[in-house]
């Protein structure tokens, strides 16, 4: 009887090792931690990618190399960044447009954080002014972020630059700076009109200490309220930087 099962389970594990193996559910990583689930968190943020990434008319060009390349027999990967502060997803300081205005390090970290409205502007719509934010309901949003035309189409994921990118016109400016509203953003490079007189959004904005976020990727964002959260990074004495933009459906 002992013999019989002996035989019985050799024959079994036998047959266990040259069964075939099932693939893995997930790919097996190498010296990584599986990343915790997103919580509903949607990135808005554009990569950042000299072969993707529109540059405004005269703005400084983006250029990425490595300075060491495993893939090249490097013992180590190392790479180097040089691109102008107003490049891909990011944030205007006061400073920008504003003589002794705050630098973005200076800025409280309260707008960057917290409740905010999308708000969908029809692709036939180039001027967002006082007319067409009042067509929508942002009056009682504390962050108000805009997806256009340049969502529509995909601007920020093109390498080219579109003049004809909807904008905010100073008369809303004016209005959302009266709300109190904490913070604007826009799905494109610049939230003034290109080829603007003046800078007058800019000025309006930023003079009363409100943000701007420009080139957010909101293509996959349907409007709505969220929860925003959109950190530019820490440079000393200076007036913009790119930020990392996220955002969860309230």
């Amino acid at each position: 009887m002992r013999r019989a099962c002996a035989i019985a389970a050799a024959t079994a594990l036998i047959v266990l090792a040259c069964a075939p193996q099932q693939p893995h559910s997930q790919p097996v990583r190498l010296y990584t931690y599986d990343l915790p689930v997103s919580r509903g968190w949607t990135d808005a943020t554009a990569t950042l990618d000299p072969t993707t990434t529109p540059i405004y008319a005269g703005d400084a060009p983006m250029k990425f190399d490595f300075l060491k390349d495993m893939r090249k027999g490097d013992p180590l990967t190392l790479s180097a960044y040089s691109m102008g502060a107003h490049s891909g997803t990011h944030v205007d300081a006061p400073m920008h447009f504003v003589r002794d205005g705050a630098s973005i390090e200076q800025l409280s970290l309260e707008p960057f954080i917290g409740p905010a409205r999308v708000i969908d502007i029809r692709d036939a719509v180039q001027s967002i002014d006082a007319a067409e934010l009042n067509r929508h309901k942002w009056r009682d949003a504390q962050r108000v972020l805009f997806r256009t035309r340049s969502s529509q189409r995909g601007w920020m994921h093109s390498s080219t630059f579109h003049r004809d990118f909807a904008y905010i016109a100073p008369d809303a400016a004016q209005l959302l700076a009266d709300a109190g509203v904490q913070l604007v953003g826009i799905d494109y490079i610049s939230a003034e009109q290109f080829g603007a007189p003046a800078p007058m959004t800019h000025r309006i904005l930023l003079g009363k200490g409100i943000p701007i976020v420009e080139g957010l990727a909101l293509e996959a964002v349907s409007p709505g309220d969220y929860d925003l959260i959109v950190l530019p990074i820490k440079i000393g004495g200076h007036e913009g930087a790119p930020a990392r933009a996220v955002l969860r459906k309230r």
